[in-house]
């Protein structure tokens, strides 16, 4: 039985990777390369969201809406980044991409890649044009993202195009305090290396010295103090 995904056949043709069935449908009848499915989905969304390089290939040659959102105002762009999908991300973007485009919750493609450690994703979206500093609903930059996960590389890769540390999300938590809550050690002295205040406070009134949990504040605070 075959993953079905959609109420719109060549929408499951995209997902299922099914190339000359997916042509022949499209060639036969040209809108349904733009038609959209229960989740507001074209094949587009479908072929980014499997890895189906050749039929998003196919679909963006035809000159298909490249920013068109699902109803969760995910384009094809948040899909295949999230999705690790790296050869189908630099076909959106040569096809002219929108790189910073929010979903429902305020993210950008790159929120995913650095969230996920998709360190080539990162590189290609962030090469492109993609914004470091873009906060979500929550106030949190691709960088909250990857320090509190301690995805070392992509954090140097994000402080190497100018992101800033010292950004406070909603609750008031810069990059450092949460590599410091999360016990990522490694990330939170590279952030105070790259500038990161130890003395901000949050919402709690705690600063990253604070929160940090072990030895860690003092390691912090010798790197500072030189």
């Amino acid at each position: 039985m075959e993953a079905r995904v959609s109420n719109v056949e060549v929408c499951n043709l995209a997902y299922g990777g099914k190339f000359e069935e997916l042509k022949k449908c499209v060639l036969s009848d040209n809108s349904l390369a733009a038609k959209t499915d229960q989740d507001s989905r074209t094949a587009l969304h479908w072929a980014c969201s499997a890895g189906h390089v050749n039929i998003a290939q196919f679909l963006l040659d035809l000159g298909v809406e490249v920013d068109l959102k699902d109803d969760a105002c995910w384009t094809p762009l948040h899909i295949a980044a999230s999705a690790g999908r790296e050869e189908i991300v630099r076909s959106l973007i040569s096809k002219g991409a929108q790189l910073n485009s929010v979903n429902q919750n305020g993210c950008t493609p790159l929120h995913y890649a650095a969230s996920k450690n998709l360190y080539e994703i990162a590189q290609i979206l962030l090469e492109n044009g993609a914004d470091p500093n873009a906060t979500d609903k929550l106030q949190s930059t691709p960088l909250h993202r990857a320090s509190a996960k301690g995805n070392y590389r992509l954090i140097q890769l994000l402080l190497k195009e100018s992101a800033s540390t010292n950004i406070q999300d909603s609750e008031g938590n810069t990059p450092l305090h949460l590599a410091c809550d999360e016990e990522r050690a490694e990330a939170a002295k590279l952030l105070v290396e790259h500038g990161a205040s130890i003395y901000i406070e949050n919402k709690e009134k705690m600063t990253p010295l604070q929160v940090a949990k072990g030895g860690l504040g003092s390691v912090l605070k010798r790197i500072v103090e030189g």
